[in-house]
């Protein structure tokens, strides 16, 4: 006989692009899902309520997430505000979910690894961040991790590498980019466009973050996302240009400087991350793959995805 229990509930923080997708994909796996933001506003998620509440503030968080069988941090802020306000999150977030008694999966960066000096990224690599935003990552996933070692909560962290696909503006293969390649304006390429460069699909981040909420196998530790074979940049572009029919007009910033989507202030602060395209940026995310039985989404039907959205995005304008 079919099962007659309720779907569980599932609480997403955070309704950027991740926090949109992986509310969609928690729906599609049929569990009842709550997508929260300040202001409780937004398009419409299929299958998910969307729930205002005040990430910063540890009340609102606990009634967001009360009852839940996991609870996933996506939540992210302005760069320039990023040391100050994230590790109060954090704070409001752990809070609530010992309280309640969740699970808690986090979408994580690769930030605290700083620079590696082109070597493949794997979870066993050293964290040695030297600028203000790896350190300060570096300082919450420690937190995160004890607070699970000393059974006050109960977490998984999932690293991504840069971002693609639909939603996805705010990303070095975004806003910046297929925009110019659909329209024939000019493309941002950053630092040296020859070495190898990791990014996630964003369907593939959401799918990652899923799994690990449905699977308590996984908590305790850092994780990658399943993350496509790195190319170089200059081999994204040609595969962007045999899909749009045309030459690419790319910009390449040899220093951080405002461009498109990325203004002065952000540029600013980006700075110190700029050493991501200056030396190769490989993720190696084989140990969840293997884990979990998954693999990642090609890089060609991922930009197949991302075009047709900003294809879509364009048109509506």
């Amino acid at each position: 006989m079919p099962s007659t229990a309720p779907a569980a509930q599932h609480v997403v923080l955070g309704s950027g692009p991740a926090g949109t997708a992986l509310a969609a994909e928690l729906a599609r796996r049929g569990h009842r899902v709550r997508l929260v933001n300040r202001r409780g506003d937004g398009p419409p998620v299929p299958g998910a309520a969307r729930y205002a509440a005040d990430a910063a503030d540890p009340a609102q968080v606990r009634a967001a997430v009360a009852g839940a069988a996991a609870v996933y941090h996506c939540v992210n802020v302005a760069y320039h505000r990023q040391v100050d306000l994230l590790p109060g999150i954090q704070e409001a977030v752990l809070a609530a979910a010992e309280v309640e008694g969740v699970r808690l999966v986090v979408l994580d960066t690769l930030y605290p690894y700083g620079s590696t000096g082109g070597a493949a990224m794997a979870e066993d690599t050293p964290w040695r961040a030297t600028g203000r935003k790896g350190r300060m990552r570096a300082r919450l996933d420690e937190v995160y991790l004890a607070a699970h070692e000393s059974g006050r909560v109960r977490v998984a962290l999932g690293r991504a590498a840069d971002f693609v696909g639909p939603g996805v503006v705010n990303s070095t293969l975004g806003g910046a980019v297929f925009p110019g390649a659909l329209t024939g304006g000019e493309v941002l390429a950053l630092g040296d466009i020859d070495l190898p460069h990791s990014y996630g699909y964003i369907g593939d981040v959401a799918s990652g973050l899923a799994t690990l909420g449905e699977r308590p196998e996984g908590d305790g530790r850092v994780w990658h996302l399943p993350t496509a074979p790195a190319v170089s940049t200059r081999e994204v572009h040609a595969m962007i240009e045999e899909r749009v029919g045309r030459p690419l007009k790319v910009v390449v910033l040899d220093e951080p400087r405002a461009f498109g989507p990325f203004d002065e202030r952000f540029m600013r602060e980006y700075a110190e991350l700029f050493y991501q395209h200056t030396e190769p940026q490989i993720v190696d995310s084989t140990a969840f793959e293997r884990a979990f039985a998954v693999r990642p989404t090609p890089l060609g039907a991922a930009l197949d995805a991302t075009l047709a959205w900003y294809r879509e995005a364009l048109a509506a304008r």
